[in-house]
Order: structure tokens, then sequence, then C-alpha cells
């Protein structure tokens, strides 16, 4: 495991014991998943990409604005200014810092109608996601094909992890029967988040993905860890199988209600006054017609990866696959109108 200017990469990985040649090689031959490339997924998936992670799937429905750069630590201004989305970018970032480890981007929607194609075929899943609606799904994926995952989450300077590995750990469900309702708590908009605590749970979480992967899962965490940084706080709370309850739903009852398609997910995007409308049956649009027709209606720019257009307050940024994020309102049937109009039915 030499790189190219010589010397050994992972020498100092490989000379904490607990990882050793034998976990290096473990490492070498895993698969992840980071589901999610905003905050605390560019720092997981940059710590796993340097420590050797043989394979990395990198999944993220979102482009690069102004307001990540405070804490996403993947991107730049040039990623903002060249229009790249988040996946796209991390993934090139990362192929920079690591050419031995095959790592791919795809910028895609993670719903119920693609989560087992975009989960599964993985040894680990590490949610990088913002919000209740995807974690619930994820929890699906995992439980059902028997893949661990790894939960965190961070709000202003609070952040938890939990690790979940089916039929030894309790599951999300357990930890929670429903995702909390819309408006029930407090989101990014409304109570902001530093960027020191983000750093830490992705590092916790990073941590506890490299015991799986490099061979000592039976050293992974079974407690929900939570962290206060602004009061240096620390919890630990043991969550029981079922929640205390006699019976979990998805652990006990196998019931995947989020993968069929009863959850109700969000269109409205954490942390940006902005809505994702996906189209019925998805599309196959050609950006080059689309941006000569809304050029007579507004401003447009293009990348390879998407178009992006502005008229009269709002931001339409639009995916080969039809998928559009529309920024400037907050209101899922106004974005819809917004995308019939310029875009089609």
């Amino acid at each position: 495991m030499h790189d190219r200017a010589g010397g050994d990469r992972y020498s100092r990985q490989i000379l904490f014991k607990e990882i050793g040649e034998s976990g290096q090689a473990r490492l070498r031959a895993s698969s992840v998943v980071v589901a999610g490339c905003g905050a605390l997924g560019s720092v997981s998936a940059s710590i796993l990409a340097r420590a050797g992670v043989g394979r990395i799937r990198l999944l993220d429905r979102d482009t690069v604005e102004a307001s990540n750069l405070q804490r996403q630590i993947l991107y730049t201004e040039e990623d903002l200014r060249s229009l790249k989305p988040k996946a796209i970018a991390a993934r090139d970032h990362l192929r920079a810092a690591n050419s031995e480890v095959e790592i791919e981007g795809i910028v895609e929607d993670l719903n119920a109608d693609t989560a087992v194609r975009l989960l599964t075929g993985f040894d680990l899943i590490v949610d990088g996601t913002d919000n209740f609606e995807t974690r619930f799904l994820i929890n699906d994926v995992s439980v059902r094909h028997g893949i661990p995952w790894i939960y965190a989450a961070c709000l202003g300077a609070y952040g938890v992890t939990m690790n979940i590995v089916p039929g030894e750990t309790a599951c999300l469900r357990c930890l929670m029967d429903e995702p909390p309702a819309p408006g029930a708590v407090p989101t990014c908009d409304t109570a902001g988040i530093l960027a020191p605590i983000v750093g830490v749970i992705a590092s916790v979480q990073a941590g506890e993905a490299l015991k799986c992967l490099s061979g000592r899962p039976e050293e992974m965490s079974h407690e929900l860890l939570g962290v206060d940084l602004w009061t240096r706080e620390i919890t630990r709370v043991h969550v029981p199988r079922g929640g205390g309850r006699r019976r979990c739903p998805t652990c006990d009852g196998l019931e995947f209600e989020f993968l069929s398609g009863r959850e109700t997910r969000s269109a409205i995007l954490c942390g940006r006054d902005a809505v994702q409308v996906i189209p019925p049956g998805g599309g196959d649009l050609d950006l080059a017609a689309l941006a000569e027709r809304l050029g007579r209606a507004g401003r447009v720019e293009r990348s390879p990866f998407l178009l992006r257009f502005a008229t009269e307050g709002i931001v339409m940024t639009i995916f080969p696959d039809g998928r559009a994020i529309i920024s400037g309102t907050k209101d899922p049937a106004a974005a819809r109108a917004l995308y019939a109009r310029y875009v089609g039915a």
C-alpha cells in the first residue's frame, strides 16, 4: 500500500494495533455508501476515503451553495462557480486525495422508488441526510437487507449518532415511533448550526465505520451518543430493542412502511428557501433545448450536470432526469406550479 510519492500511505493507521495490517486489508476490500454529502457526509466521506476504504458511493440530490462553504469541508468556491452537484464535487476532490479508492458520485433523490437500488450491495450505510423521512427509509432498507448503518444528526451546537446493526441493536424505529411532524422540531433554518459539532459527530461516525469495516464490529457502540459542544455535555443512552415497548414494527414486525412508499417525504429542503419537485415517472430532459427555450424568459446557466434558470425572484436548478430544485419559495404547491409553467407538466 505505497503511494506514488513513496512511503506507506496508511502507515500511521496500520501502527494503531486495533487495525494493523489485517484491518487495513479488510478496509481495502470493504465498501460503503454515504447517503447525503452535506456537512456530516462530507466529513465522514473524507475520513473514509483517506483511510483506504476500497469502494465508496457518494449519493446526494443537491448542488453546492454559498451557505454550504461554512461547514461542508469538501467544497470550494470553484465548485460553486462551476455549478457542480455535491456528489460530483465530492467525488472529484476525494479522487484527488486518494486515487487508490474507487469513488462514484450519484446525483439522485433517495426515495422509496430508488432506495434499494442506491443503497444495497454495500457493507455499510453512512447517514449524511438532513431529514427524518429519509432516515426512516434508510432504516427500512437496512433491516430488510441486513446492512448496518450509522445514524447521525446535528443542529445548533448539538449532535447525536447511533449505530444500527440489524438483528443486534435497536433500529431507528425503536428510538422513535414516527418521524417528527413538520414544524415539530427546529431545523437548521431556525436554529442554525455550528461547524465544529459537525466535525465531532462525523468523526465519531467515521470511527465507528472503521471498526465495522476493519473487522472489529464487536467493538461498535450500542448506545445513542449525544454531544453538546457549547456546554461540553456528553450523554450516552442505551436504546433497547423495541424502544422498551413490546414490539418494534420494523425490527420485530418486519413492516417496511417507508420503503413501500408510505412515507410522507417533505419536499422542502433543510437549510434552503427551496422545494424539490420530482415529476411523476421521472423524465429525460434535453437540457440544451430547454436552455434555449428558457433563455427567452430569464437568465440561464448550464454545466455538464444541470441547468440553472433565474427569473422573477426564483431560481430553478433542473437536472437531466427531470428533477428540479426551486429556490425562492417554501410552498410545494407554488413550486409545482412554477415547474409546470417553465418546464412542463
